[in-house]
């Protein structure tokens, strides 16, 4: 018992650190075992230990802490453009790209299981720090955009493909391993693309020149971006290199970095282009569709990531609640906190059953077109589930820990101010419910075939064939619009349901049905769970 001098020091709980992020997540070990992955064999265990490092832990705190600089201009007077990063922050992309983070999707050959055994690493390493997780999903992404240029695709893969870090600012073709961003959003347009004003002027073959802005512009010191612009046949996707093919810097003039309330460590800019170079990827008109496939990549990230955030958010409430006492209890012995807990623990538990459910979907879909269906819908409802319920679920494991939760020595407030981006980042809300509708609109057999799987994994729980209807109804009457949320929402709970039941203990899955499927869900710990709490807790925190 150490003494401050003053009074003793008794009751505190321990830092966190030195704990495997994947070897004690029951919940994560089974949703991989249900995909037919040996996390063993495949080497997460050994991640999640690194991962769970006291040092690792350290590495996101500095990060945060210190922020990227935006420079300008040098001391000459020219510009240059460039963007400094703490170590830490470079400590962690390297460790991210050496577990191919960024590329493993894209490996030869494959293992049939290339997506749901990355999603369980972006799962453990979003709670770690998930401002540095940006670049790794947009570079992970950017190779599905590029296939509809199979040149650019074939120059630049083998860079993506490599577990280097190289955040030297020198031309690509002088570096082995690269990362991509992205630009999409304008002022005067945002979500809506369609309204962007940045002009793209043909000049030789697929080369163009590119005037005009883009208020967001993630990881400016990527070494090339996926950008849509205006060209004369219409909204078309360009690849824009920071160094033209002369060698000399490209006409990206950074403005400055924005103020963000988290994902702190991570740069995102405005930009102007100034005649930037850039080659054309796909057809002219074709930009949106182009693209697509590189956000429906960032979407399922979105969604792990989120997962990912709750769960060290669970975990740190647990670790608490382990070690302190209050009335002469242990808080994870009163009953009123392990109501708590389990509730956040059920919950967590459903969303990472969905986000490696969604993400065995993109393994199986080339192959089976009802898998590709699932991918298609259900990435937009785990997107739109899982990312909107993380800032009020990190809350509640911050009010677990009380004022120590509140202050900046602890993780939880930055997990907090993280939770929110990832429902805002590629799509928001709205535009994410409304995306489910189209695709409904476009593809009626989509929906249907969906449910059919949906209900194949959940259909005797109890509530699932009432949600199953209730989707069915809501997209087919004439204020489906309006109800687009309701729809989106229903979907994702029936999903989570699903992927429980193919994971889960039928104690748990049932749990959820009944709080969730048959009836709105309550304040967090209000829920009745009945014989589910004392599997949950046991399961959430096995060998931390």
């Amino acid at each position: 018992m150490p003494s401050s001098g003053t009074h003793d020091v008794f009751n505190q709980t321990p830092p966190f650190g030195d704990a495997n992020l994947i070897a004690g997540d029951k919940p994560l070990l089974d949703a991989l075992r249900s995909s037919g992955l040996d996390p063993e064999a495949e080497g997460l265990i050994a991640f999640g230990a690194a991962w769970g490092s006291a040092e690792r832990l350290d590495l996101g705190r500095l990060a945060n802490e210190n922020p990227p600089k935006l420079r300008t201009h040098d001391a000459r007077g020219y510009r240059i453009d460039a963007v400094e990063f703490h170590p830490a922050y470079h400590a962690l992309m390297r460790a991210s790209m050496a577990d191919g983070l960024h590329c493993s999707t894209w490996d030869e050959p494959g293992s049939g299981h290339e997506h749901v055994a990355r999603a369980a690493r972006i799962h453990a390493v979003a709670g770690v720090e998930c401002g540095h997780v940006c670049p790794v999903t947009m570079t992970h992404a950017s190779a599905a955009a590029l296939a509809a240029a199979p040149n650019r695709l074939g120059e630049w893969l083998p860079r993506i493909r490599s577990r280097n870090y190289d955040s030297r600012f020198i031309p690509f073709w002088e570096k082995n391993a690269v990362t991509l961003g992205m630009g999409m959003t304008e002022k005067q347009g945002g979500t809506d693309v369609r309204a962007n004003s940045t002009r793209a002027v043909p000049a030789a073959g697929d080369e163009y020149a590119l005037t005009g802005h883009k208020w967001f512009m993630s990881a400016p010191m990527c070494d090339a971006f996926l950008v849509l612009a205006q060209a004369p046949g219409g909204l078309t996707c360009f690849l824009v290199p920071r160094f033209r093919p002369d060698g000399s810097l490209n006409g990206l003039r950074l403005q400055r970095l924005k103020d963000k309330l988290g994902n702190r460590s991570n740069a995102s800019s405005e930009v102007e282009f100034a005649d930037a170079f850039g080659w054309r990827i796909g057809e002219e008109g074709a930009g949106v569709r182009t693209i697509i496939p590189m956000v429906q990549l960032t979407r399922l990230d979105c969604a792990v990531a989120s997962a990912g955030l709750v769960r060290m958010g669970l975990t740190l409430a647990l670790h608490h609640a382990h070690h302190r006492s209050v009335f002469q209890k242990k808080l994870i012995d009163q009953p009123a906190m392990r109501a708590v807990l389990a509730d956040l623990a059920l919950e967590s538990e459903a969303m990472t059953a969905l986000a490696l459910r969604t993400a065995r979907s993109f393994d199986l879909a080339p192959q089976d077109p009802q898998e590709a269906a699932f991918a298609r819908l259900i990435t937009p409802a785990a997107k739109f589930g899982i990312c909107k319920a993380a800032p009020r679920l990190l809350y509640e494991a911050m009010e677990s820990l009380g004022g120590n939760g509140y202050v900046e020595e602890s993780p939880l407030p930055r997990l907090y101010r993280e939770a929110p981006v990832n429902a805002i980042w590629e799509g928001s809300g709205n535009v994410i419910a409304l995306d489910l509708l189209r695709a409904e609109s476009r593809e009626p057999e989509l929906a249907a075939s969906v449910l059919d799987r949906l209900m194949a994994d959940a259909g005797a729980l109890p509530g699932a064939s009432d949600a199953a209807r209730d989707v069915v109804l809501a997209l087919q009457s004439p204020d489906a619009e309006a109800r687009a949320r309701f729809i989106a929402e229903r979907l994702f709970t029936l999903a989570a349901a699903a992927a429980l039941a193919r994971s889960a203990p039928a104690p748990i899955t049932e749990s959820y049905a009944l709080t969730r499927l048959t009836q709105p869900a309550r304040i967090t710990g209000a829920n009745d769970l009945a014989e589910a709490v004392n599997p949950l807790l046991e399961r959430a925190f096995a060998t931390m």
